[in-house]
């Protein structure tokens, strides 16, 4: 069982230092790299067409499936006031970043998001799902994918066909990255931190309903950004992404 009497994450130094940073333009630096770094990605990776024999495509793909990846990652701190400390700013990024992100939207996202912490690992949580991987993952695609992203993706897809962009180069860069990246999403952060079989006695022990990756910081920052540091997360959402490692000190000074 996962204690939080010792927590990193409630010393007052260490929510003054989150404090500190956010004040600092951390939030907003590491926001804007990502979103930065995702947007010239796809841009040059689409300037030209790409032969799926070509070697250096499947790295190409993998980072941009990480760029994405970052872009829910600064949306989901946005949700929880992380990005930073100005409230309309934190509330823009996270629009954008998730209208990026195949046209996700903010205000269906967010009060699910926070249903999620509320009753997590239960019937009221809108991430919970049965232990089986394929029917828990569709049914958390159906509940977050609505039709009217698939036609805006594909009213997009054929405006920039018009414009000369190469259909290839999109299906490599913003279609299949997308999906991977929801993949990854759903495996190493909602999959792995909250699976639950009764029947079998795998119930993680502890009031977040949640389990936590060993202190294997580039692991766990490749995988999906700190957030397999998932009980952590759910003990502290106040903390952003960028400082989950720290709360994985015995003791913070």
């Amino acid at each position: 069982m996962i204690s939080d009497a010792s927590f990193v994450g409630h010393h007052p130094r260490f929510k003054a230092l989150v404090h500190r940073r956010l004040r600092q333009g951390w939030g907003l630096g590491s926001a804007t790299l990502i979103m930065v770094a995702w947007a010239l990605f796809l841009l040059l990776a689409c300037s030209h067409a790409w032969s799926w024999q070509n070697p250096w495509l499947y790295p190409a793909m993998a980072l941009q499936t990480f760029l994405f990846t970052g872009l829910f990652i600064t949306a989901h701190d946005a949700m929880h006031g992380t990005v930073s400390l100005n409230p309309v700013l934190n509330r823009w990024i996270g629009r954008l970043c998730l209208w990026a992100f195949a046209f996700n939207s903010w205000n269906r996202m967010l009060p699910d998001h926070h249903r999620h912490h509320r009753y997590v690992g239960t019937d009221g949580d809108p991430d919970f799902g049965p232990p089986r991987f394929g029917v828990w993952f569709f049914g958390f695609v159906f509940h977050y994918v609505r039709w009217y992203q698939i036609l805006l993706c594909a009213v997009l897809f054929n405006y920039l066909q018009w414009l000369g962009v190469p259909g290839a180069s999109m299906v490599q860069f913003y279609i299949i990255p997308s999906f991977l990246s929801l993949l990854q999403l759903f495996y190493f952060g909602t999959y792995l931190p909250h699976f639950s079989d009764p029947g079998r006695g795998l119930v993680p022990n502890n009031a977040h309903r949640s389990r936590t990756q060993q202190a294997r910081h580039l692991w766990a920052f490749l995988t999906c950004y700190f957030f397999g540091y998932h009980w952590e997360h759910h003990e502290s959402p106040a903390t952003p992404w960028w400082m989950l490692p720290l709360t994985k000190s015995s003791t913070f000074s």
